[in-house]
């Protein structure tokens, strides 16, 4: 008879689980809103959102089901893409003129980000400024329901608000547990209309979330449970979802998984992708998560000599190879290019011209961003240059 085995300090590594957010998930959940309104206290809420979420139609039922529970509501649609400091203050002086006690966002990142920071002002004062960094708020915020409409950013699922200062472009990553919303409502209908560029995007976004997640310096077995089950969600329902983007049971997939990757990012972080994609972004406005289908693959081929075993799991979750198959990392690389490819986003950044002699610059830029920490093989200027070099041509 074999030995028991016995579990060491490595096989679990220490972790602080603290989970903040409920997840209400299911076709018509929306129908629900005003309820779990109304079972937290809330009688005045600030509804933040953007414009084209209110011509989608999607607040509409969201007012419904606010106003059968007798929840007074502000609408604030005022946000941008990749919120500044300026809709911050913006939705702050919105939610003081109606004197609101509860905050929901319906949207994408954009307008769950720019709730966050509207609660860190409303209930701290202060800049957006005085919370980047983690654990600055003093004070109490008011609760937050979250309902995504865009299956990628998982930020439903974060304490942290990213928040552009609208005179530097600087991104800054405001977190607070107290900034965690209180409710996530995933229902899938409200994915419907999401145009094909964006659930390409978008979905690619959610896809790097689960892939980084699950390797990061700061994994530890709860945040790869959430990385794991993400990645078999979304690397499954992703293709069905782009070839037939009607199906329920893919958007659903999508948007779970996207929350997932959301929760696993909150306990371990992301790593070099992110840190590459945003000096992309900023030099030359590439969306993100186009972006991000075209740097993740060079990343997880620079990755694979340190975390061979957990790109082996990932692969052999799609077939293909085995756990322990050497060529695990190049395989995965490939199926994520392939992804991208399937989802008509570019393998390379030759469509948007980026300058070679400006790889320099950008790699310094990437080197600086925080998610880069948390890679698990280090990275260097000279190697995100490298990278980045990597990305020019097909």
């Amino acid at each position: 008879m074999s030995a028991p085995v016995t579990a060491t300090d490595d096989d679990l590594p220490g972790f602080d689980f603290d989970p903040r957010t409920r997840v209400v998930f299911g076709a018509g959940s929306i129908q629900r809103l005003g309820e779990l309104v109304r079972e937290s206290g809330g009688h005045r809420a600030l509804l933040v959102t953007d414009a084209g979420i209110l011509q989608a139609g999607h607040v509409e039922p969201a007012l419904n089901s606010l106003r059968s529970a007798g929840v007074e509501t502000t609408v604030f649609s005022d946000v941008q893409p990749n919120p500044t400091t300026d809709d911050v203050d913006r939705g702050v002086a919105a939610a003081k003129s109606a004197n609101v006690d509860f905050l929901i966002a319906v949207g994408g990142g954009s307008a769950m980000d720019c709730a966050k920071g509207v609660n860190f002002l409303l209930t701290n004062a202060g800049a957006m400024r005085d919370y980047w960094g983690t654990g600055k708020a003093t004070k109490p915020m008011l609760p937050l329901i979250a309902v995504p409409t865009t299956a990628g950013t998982g930020s439903e699922a974060q304490s942290y608000a990213l928040i552009a200062d609208a005179e530097t472009h600087a991104k800054m990553a405001c977190g607070d547990k107290k900034a965690a919303c209180r409710v996530a409502i995933l229902d899938p209908d409200l994915t419907a209309s999401m145009p094909p560029s964006v659930a390409a995007a978008t979905g690619m976004d959610a896809i790097s979330h689960a892939v980084e997640s699950y390797v990061t310096l700061r994994r530890n077995p709860i945040s790869q449970l959430f990385s794991r089950r993400s990645w078999r969600l979304l690397s499954q329902a992703y293709p069905t979802s782009i070839r037939d983007p009607q199906s329920r049971a893919a958007r659903g997939a999508m948007l779970l998984g996207a929350h997932l990757a959301g929760a696993a990012i909150e306990n371990s972080m992301l790593g070099a992708t992110h840190a590459l994609v945003n000096p992309l972004t900023a030099h030359y406005g590439i969306t993100h998560g186009v972006a991000i289908g075209i740097m993740l693959p060079h990343v997880v081929r620079y990755n694979a000599q340190t975390v061979a075993a957990q790109y082996g799991q990932l692969a052999a979750d799609l077939r293909l190879c085995p756990e322990s198959s050497p060529q695990a990392g190049e395989l995965l690389a490939r199926a994520l290019r392939d992804m991208a490819n399937l989802a008509g986003l570019p393998s390379s950044l030759a469509p948007f011209e980026v300058d070679p002699a400006k790889l320099p610059q950008l790699a310094a830029e990437a080197a600086k961003q925080w998610t880069g920490t948390f890679n698990p093989r280090p990275v260097t200027p000279a190697s995100l240059e490298e990278l980045y070099r990597c990305a020019l041509t097909d």
